[in-house]
């Protein structure tokens, strides 16, 4: 009898299945779509606003969140002696950056103030730029919603969207409310459904 060298049907199928099974598991864990990449990034930040809030109220410090709708990206800070500094924590990253198919939207104050009853625009009475070169030393940007050791939290809404839609119908919002209560809303979804 002669031995022939070389895989039987049955070691091939069960390479295919092994191959097919692995490839689902990869596909699987990809972001299909920016939406689906705008739920990930909203879920992640309204879990890290959570177990700060409960962090600043068990441990009796002061946190703090800055936003830049401009890079997309958001920052957690700390209040220490010094001054706000970023946040040194193993369990929250400090500064994330979103996709570049991503972007987000911050209103701060719950919305009490519509844009239509300013006093005035919004923004720094100096202008930054005449003074950027005198300043010696790179400092943070100040945060724009605090997570305070009281409990209490800045009212803010910040949406979650993909780049080339619209912050209202088609963002993921992070919402904390006047009572400290922190929400998370799907498109399309809003306060009153709750």
């Amino acid at each position: 009898m002669r031995h022939h060298s070389g895989f039987t049907l049955l070691e091939i199928l069960l390479v295919l299945v092994l191959v097919s099974v692995a490839s689902v598991a990869v596909i699987s864990t990809l972001p299909v779509s920016a939406e689906d990449g705008a739920k990930q990034q909203a879920q992640s930040l309204y879990h890290r606003v959570q177990l700060l809030n409960e962090e600043a109220m068990l441990s009796g410090r002061d946190y703090g969140l800055h936003v830049d709708e401009k890079k997309s990206l958001y920052e957690f800070f700390q209040l220490m002696s010094e001054g706000w500094q970023r946040l040194d924590n193993a369990n929250i990253t400090s500064r994330t950056e979103l996709e570049d198919n991503l972007a987000l939207n911050l209103v701060l104050g719950g919305n009490v103030w519509a844009n239509k009853d300013r006093l005035f625009e919004p923004g720094n009475l100096f202008d930054e730029e005449m003074f950027a070169e005198y300043e010696q030393e790179k400092r943070l940007p100040p945060p724009q919603v605090f997570i305070m050791s009281s409990g209490e939290v800045t009212p803010f809404s910040i949406a979650i969207y993909p780049q080339d839609s619209d912050a209202e119908k088609d963002g993921w919002r992070i919402v904390a409310k006047e009572n400290g209560q922190i929400l998370l809303f799907a498109p399309g979804e809003s306060d009153e459904q709750q």
